[in-house]
């Protein structure tokens, strides 16, 4: 499948590829690409089951990445820098193990590299209902509860792309949940080895979510050694919001790094 592509800043720049997080959507890098990242092709892709690309199973990381592989190609893209939140940050490991030719450099951002079984679990029951809400307020009420430290503002842009009306003058976010549950069944499973990275790579996370553990920053300190930069940073999982500088200034450095 060719996915939608959300793109910003200069077409004839370095190519920088964005992938969201589980029931997210590409739109949450526009406000890095736009002000950050002007000079860049930024090209950030609404993933299966998300968005406005299709939605039909099977939600394999092996459809995952086969869809990427197809879109980066109609793209015409041979190699390119990869930036993944959570979800998508998994899927850049993903791609990097099948395909190590077209992941230039990585920024992992609060990564979901592997979860443990209960938590995936409990997230995908909590992804088994209906993503409806009453009114584009009772949404991003709901995001503040689930993520206190972002600004309403980012949260406000969120709602007015991310959401569509129903008949009914409810709002009902664009992703499909039976994608969502599945997804999370498969972030329980063994991640590809962090050695599959061969470039230079960042590992940035917020340690008050706790998403990344200690031990996987180890694993990944040990396996790639100096072409590892690890990034702590303030806020919970909405990193692209909670730490909007500490994010744009660490991938800048990646970015600035030898290819």
């Amino acid at each position: 499948m060719v996915l939608h592509v959300h793109e910003w800043g200069d077409p004839r720049g370095e190519p920088l590829v964005c992938l969201h997080g589980v029931t997210g959507y590409a739109g949450v890098y526009q406000r890095l690409a736009e002000e950050r990242w002007s000079e860049r092709r930024v090209l950030a892709f609404d993933l299966r089951g998300h968005g406005r690309s299709g939605w039909e199973p099977p939600w394999t990381f092996a459809t995952h990445v086969a869809d990427l592989v197809e879109t980066s190609e109609a793209l015409g893209l041979s190699a390119a820098d990869w930036v993944g939140h959570s979800f998508g940050g998994r899927l850049v490991l993903e791609v990097a193990a099948a395909h190590p030719q077209l992941v230039r450099r990585a920024a992992l951002l609060d990564p979901a590299i592997q979860l443990l079984p209960h938590v995936a679990l409990d997230a995908a029951n909590f992804e088994r209902r209906e993503p409806v809400y009453a009114s584009v307020e009772d949404y991003v009420e709901e995001r503040l509860v689930l993520y206190p430290d972002s600004p309403r503002a980012a949260i406000e842009h969120e709602a007015a792309q991310h959401l569509e009306q129903q008949r009914d003058g409810s709002v009902r976010r664009r992703t499909c949940q039976a994608a969502a549950v599945s997804i999370y069944g498969e972030l329980a499973s063994d991640p590809p080895a962090p050695s599959t990275l061969a470039g230079e790579t960042l590992l940035l996370h917020a340690p008050a979510y706790g998403l990344v553990q200690a031990e996987q920053v180890e694993t990944y300190r040990v396996a790639l050694g100096d072409r590892l930069r690890v990034v702590e940073v303030p806020g919970m999982h909405m990193v692209q919001w909670d730490a909007f500088e500490e994010v744009a200034s660490a991938v800048a450095h990646l970015l600035d790094s030898a290819a």
